[in-house]
């Protein structure tokens, strides 16, 4: 597949986690968390192109090049939608900012501080690990693993790089004119993150 039908896919799956993330946001809360599964059931159905969907997947050098336009498209769709959601009555931006401010939150761990965004890059893992399980089973036909499995890293705190695009797109933008750099490694942790829990089942087992 070329890499600008591989974008446009991935376009289409940012709108979906977009959507799905507006509607999170709207709502919030267990029943947010529940709603949140359109958007993975959406790119299942559609075959999108989605990171957290297709980095778990990754076998020949062709797949992993197609990350790239994915995760580009990814973000153009995210931006889409963020932008909807800064026309919405609901206060979007300022749940989103709550959000992205928690991210980069620092906490204690343990009796020692933890910089927010190394916290959010490890909890990021076990959302990789939920959306390949999800994804893989959805593939089959089953798809009881992504009904709970979305709706359980976003109750248990792990961090989606792609709905987490979403977030932070709808933030107010100026909180980037101070801290612009914070969110980009905050993002690039994410991605890190995910990825490796996207993975875990074949870096344990040693499945190709």
């Amino acid at each position: 597949m070329k890499a600008f039908e591989i974008f446009r896919l991935g376009i289409l799956a940012g709108i979906a986690i977009g959507i799905a993330g507006f509607g999170y946001l709207a709502l919030g809360g267990i029943a947010g968390a529940v709603l949140f599964s359109f958007g993975l059931a959406t790119v299942i159905n559609y075959q999108l192109k989605l990171y957290t969907g297709a980095m778990g997947f990754v076998k020949t050098k062709e797949d992993l090049c197609n990350l790239l336009p994915t995760i580009l498209g990814n973000i153009v769709g995210c931006l889409i939608i963020a932008v909807l959601a800064k026309f919405s009555p609901m206060h979007l931006p300022a749940k989103a900012l709550a959000i992205l401010q928690a991210r980069l939150a620092p906490s204690m761990v343990g009796g020692m501080p933890v910089c927010g965004i190394l916290r959010s890059g490890i909890l990021a893992i076990g959302c990789g690990f939920i959306m390949t399980t999800a994804v893989n089973f959805a593939r089959q036909g089953k798809w009881i693993p992504l009904l709970f499995g979305v709706p359980m890293f976003i109750v248990c705190g792990f961090p989606h790089c792609i709905a987490d695009t979403f977030y932070y797109l709808t933030a107010p933008w100026g909180f980037y004119c101070q801290h612009g750099w914070s969110v980009l490694a905050l993002f690039l942790c994410l991605v890190i993150g995910n990825t490796i829990g996207g993975n875990l089942y074949r870096l344990i087992t040693w499945t190709k």
